[in-house]
């Protein structure tokens, strides 16, 4: 059974300015391709002690995903948080999500979401937008019961 953690970064959702949908998009997906998994959701601030706060919370997950902060905008601070808690970067997961969103949208130029790995858990950063959230989450749903196997020292 996977242990998944969806992290909505926004100021503005946060705040009760408007209702996150990326995040729930992300969850509703995690949802239909692992109905066993344990999901926990959280929404914070684009605030990186804040950030930090919950992707260290979460240290016995398989996965982190966040969604949102990974943009060019002074408070995308996601990758940043990101760096701090991962001992190691696995930036073939972060290359491979803004290369197949090329094809979908010239928008993801802009992307600077890493992926790292912090003990046995490993922590994606998503965009905020729920149209690039739902198509990345859709191509992590494939690799993601071969990466935890991978990272328990399962899988070659």
């Amino acid at each position: 059974m996977l242990k998944i953690a969806v992290i909505t970064v926004s100021d503005r959702a946060s705040r009760g300015e408007y209702a996150d949908r990326s995040g729930p998009a992300v969850v509703q997906i995690l949802q239909e391709a692992f109905p066993d998994a344990h999901l926990e959701t959280a929404l914070v601030p684009d605030d990186l002690p804040f950030i930090e706060k919950e992707l260290r919370l979460r240290s016995d997950f398989d996965w982190i995903l966040t969604t949102g902060g990974s943009g060019i905008s002074p408070r995308d601070l996601t990758p940043e948080a990101t760096r701090l808690v991962c001992e190691r970067e696995i930036p073939g997961i972060a290359d491979w999500l803004r290369t197949a969103s090329l094809q979908e949208t010239p928008h993801a130029v802009f992307s600077r979401g890493c992926c790292g790995q912090r003990g046995r858990t490993i922590i994606v950063n998503l965009p905020g937008s729920e149209k690039g959230a739902r198509f990345c989450t859709r191509l992590l749903a494939g690799i993601m019961v071969h990466g935890t196997a991978m990272i328990r020292g399962e899988g070659h």
